[in-house]
């Protein structure tokens, strides 16, 4: 299983990065595994506003769907139009080119409270 240091995670399997003000939202790359090929990424318009810990999405692979849950509360400034087109991306680049959204968010302190690496690959490794 893949990680990213600079990335906090959700016991939801969901990574938030810092970038400057804003925060990067995807799905790990345990949660990619798990779900399989990825073929449909559902993902709310940019100007939405969400509370942490909301249904924002939902990502489908051959196998499931699954909802995703917004790290922290905020609003959505971006999403990634990319997936659309080729949700196979998060698949093959899940901490990169294969984010979901970013975000403004509302409490910065959320993030801090999210979990390190270590203590998300300790979630993940008793799920295995």
């Amino acid at each position: 299983m893949k990680l990213d240091a600079n990335a906090r995670y959700a016991k939801t399997h969901e990574w938030a990065r810092k970038e400057g003000n804003i925060i990067v939202v995807g799905i790990t790359d345990h949660a990619q595994s798990s779900l399989g090929d990825i073929v449909f990424v559902d993902l709310p318009k940019a100007g939405t506003s969400f509370k942490a810990g909301a249904v924002f999405g939902a990502v489908e692979s051959v196998k499931a769907a699954s909802d995703l849950y917004l790290p922290v509360s905020g609003t959505i400034n971006a999403i990634n139009d990319d997936l659309a087109a080729a949700p196979e991306t998060v698949n093959k680049d899940c901490y990169g080119e294969g984010w979901f959204i970013k975000v403004e968010p509302e409490n910065p302190a959320e993030f801090d409270a999210l979990l390190s690496a270590e203590d998300y690959e300790k979630i993940a490794a008793a799920e295995e």
